[in-house]
């Protein structure tokens, strides 16, 4: 079943594939966003700065998918009742990756110095941060098929935003109490370059509980 053959058995394949081509985008600007993260904890900076290209050109793909779609919702009068909800899922959707451009951007410009000792756990945050995202992206296509089954990938995306953000405070923790030989200044940047990383988590759980809202409306 399409995902959207829900609504309606006339909806055209053109929204099916549009919004597959959205969801499949995020996915693949996850990737790229741990790869970024990895190229730059371990220096290959060539490497890094062409992930920011690439992570400029799937954010301008999100942004015109993210256009077709809505546009393509508000032309069919079909799709009233569920307009608003899907608006609000396409804009969490699309906070996502506008915060791995951010925090890509962000790490070029500010340019962090990572402690050795810190750069295993800074790329295992990282790698949380994804999966969080990553398991909404599945939450997202089952919606739209089987709605009293988001629960089942909400609860993925819930797990592994807890562990990102756990894993965080015990990263800023270690920064202001273990790490003396720091200056503040270089321990507020450890600090924010966490939290950037730890915000791509809380923004997969926001993507959840939208998904947890529609599923409710939709069961209903």
């Amino acid at each position: 079943m399409g995902i959207f053959s829900i609504f309606s058995t006339k909806t055209p394949e053109k929204i099916t594939g549009t919004i597959d081509s959205l969801l499949e985008n995020i996915d693949k600007a996850l990737s790229v966003f741990k790869e970024g993260i990895k190229n730059y904890l371990y220096n290959d900076m060539a490497a890094f700065t062409g992930d920011i290209s690439t992570i400029a050109e799937i954010e301008t793909e999100s942004a015109a998918l993210t256009h077709e779609i809505e546009s393509m919702l508000y032309s069919r009068g079909y799709l009233i009742r569920y307009r608003g909800d899907v608006m609000r899922l396409l804009e969490r959707l699309g906070h996502i990756v506008s915060i791995i451009s951010v925090d890509l951007i962000q790490l070029e410009i500010e340019a962090p110095k990572i402690p050795t000792e810190l750069k295993k756990e800074f790329m295992k945050l990282a790698e949380l941060a994804v999966l969080a995202a990553e398991s909404s992206i599945p939450g997202a296509k089952v919606y739209f098929t089987d709605p009293e089954n988001v629960h089942e990938t909400t609860d993925r995306v819930y797990f592994y935003e807890k562990e990102a953000v756990k894993l965080s405070q015990s990263i800023k923790r270690t920064v202001f109490h273990d790490m003396d030989t720091l200056k503040l200044s270089e321990k507020f940047h450890l600090r924010y370059f966490a939290l950037h990383i730890e915000d791509l988590a809380r923004a997969a759980a926001k993507v959840a509980e939208q998904l947890s809202v529609m599923a409710i409306k939709r069961t209903l």
